[in-house]
């Protein structure tokens, strides 16, 4: 099955000069805890929620005044629309994310996929292998 057959498309980005007043607006009313930031027609980078309590109410900083651009995950994790869900959902479990954006052949957000997307839309035990891998603690990373 292809990751397109099972993906969120109702996909709604947050742009890198938001303040992070505006993008966690967003989370709420969308309820959602993840927003790509796009700019040009691109995908830039991911906020999350834990984005937005770590690097900016942990910081100090003024959730008016902050830009995304300014605490968002530059780096951009995806898979392509053609990409099989097994695959991705292996990937997801290596990289220890729970969601991952969906690009088509010209690299445009086309959706977003989810554990629970996977879980609701696939097979149980495809999603629990990949919960189990994003949940598995990092060696490098000692527990705090």
């Amino acid at each position: 099955m292809r990751i397109a057959e099972i993906m969120s498309a109702d996909v709604h980005l947050v742009g890198p000069d938001d303040t992070v007043q505006s993008a966690a607006k967003m989370m709420a009313d969308e309820d959602v805890g993840f927003l790509p930031v796009g700019e040009n027609d691109r995908l830039i980078g991911m906020l999350t929620d834990r984005d937005i309590a770590l690097r900016a109410v942990a910081q100090g900083k003024d959730p008016k005044k902050t830009k995304v651009r300014d605490i968002m995950t530059a780096k951009v994790l995806y898979c392509t629309d053609e990409d099989d869900v097994a695959d991705a959902a292996e990937n997801m479990a290596e990289l220890r994310i729970r969601r991952l954006p969906i690009v088509d052949s010209n690299k445009r957000l086309v959706g977003i996929v989810s554990l629970g997307d996977i879980a609701f839309r696939h097979k149980a035990d495809v999603a629990g292998a990949t919960l189990e891998g994003v949940c598995t603690p990092d060696a490098s990373h000692p527990a705090a």
